[in-house]
């Protein structure tokens, strides 16, 4: 009988791990992109001595195979969301794409036994060029990138709370 149920217990947790959310899966997938990218490397480079150097060097790699087109400041299209014809300017990789990978991948680092302190993922080089990223996206096809103001919470007064609750 319990042989019965440790084999059900064993489908029961490959189950779980075969039925990964999206989330997940991608982690895993980008994860081991990564990783595959690392080992290619001349001399291959062990994760253990990744820096952001070489997350840097793998976003810039991606590009290549990038959908959205970005026009250079030659381009007569430049600064224009919506151009009518085609151009020969590059496709990148767009930076929400860039930004969504990056902290997935921070978060499978320190899945995969990383420290949040050496976290190359989690190094401020990596948000500087994600912001330059974004910016220049955002000048060749022309759309203002604005930061949302944060609302202020009023605090109600207390005395005002008390007298609105008693009856008159």
């Amino acid at each position: 009988m319990s042989s019965e149920r440790e084999k059900e217990s064993a489908e029961g947790s490959s189950r779980s791990t075969a039925t990964l959310s999206r989330y997940e899966s991608q982690k895993r997938r980008d994860w081991n992109t990564f990783g595959q990218y690392l080992k290619n490397q001349r001399p291959a480079v062990p994760l253990s001595q990744c820096t952001c150097n070489h997350v840097l060097e793998f976003l810039r790699y991606l590009d290549q195979f990038g959908k959205t087109k970005v026009h250079l400041h030659g381009c007569v299209f430049f600064g224009q969301p919506d151009p009518p014809a085609p151009c020969t300017c590059p496709l990148r990789q767009a930076w929400g794409s860039l930004d969504a990978l990056i902290g997935r991948l921070r978060a499978a680092y320190e899945e995969h036994g990383g420290s949040p302190e050496t976290n190359p993922f989690g190094n401020g080089s990596i948000r500087v060029y994600l912001r330059e990223v974004k910016d220049c996206q955002a000048k060749a096809r022309g759309i203002p990138y604005k930061k949302k103001k944060k609302k202020k919470m009023i605090k109600p007064n207390h005395e005002e709370l008390n007298s609105s609750k008693q009856p008159t």
